[in-house]
């Protein structure tokens, strides 16, 4: 069985900020500090929490129409992505680090909600991020009883 890879896509405020969630890859500092030292089942836990974090919140704004399309295009801007994690994950990576270029969402075969349509990307993008610290906040202080 392979190990998990690291979340890691080269945006780490846990480091470079001090930040106790890391901004990129929604880890906690101390995850990102241990990482190494997890096992395959603790790398695991740390991965589907923080998917099932990232779907939770991306699915009620975004639809993922083509997952290969999506893949084509990480691919081609070099954008990390692990495929054995959701879509939705993959879309987050690409919204964090080439943001840039996400204003034409059907190029990468992602759709917005409805509701959603007439919300600038930039704007979504930005709430998701929001919505995504604050939630990763919460989960941190309340499991592992961090001061705030």
């Amino acid at each position: 069985m392979k190990a998990p890879k690291t979340p890691c896509i080269g945006i780490c405020s846990t480091t470079s900020l001090g930040d106790p969630v890391c901004r990129g890859c929604r880890r906690f500092s101390f995850e990102v500090i241990k990482w190494n030292s997890y096992g395959s089942q603790e790398k695991k836990a740390v991965l589907q929490r923080i998917e099932k974090l990232v779907s939770q919140i991306f699915e009620n704004k975004f639809h993922i129409q083509s997952e290969n399309t999506l893949k084509v295009e990480l691919r081609r801007f070099n954008v990390p992505f692990d495929p054995e994690l959701s879509p939705y994950c993959w879309l987050h990576n690409l919204f964090k680090k080439r943001k840039d270029l996400t204003q034409n969402l059907s190029a990468y075969g992602v759709s917005v909600h409805k509701e959603f349509s007439d919300v600038p990307v930039g704007q979504l993008i930005a709430e998701v991020d929001s919505e995504l610290q604050i939630l990763s906040n919460a989960h941190l202080q309340r499991y592992f009883k961090v001061p705030s």
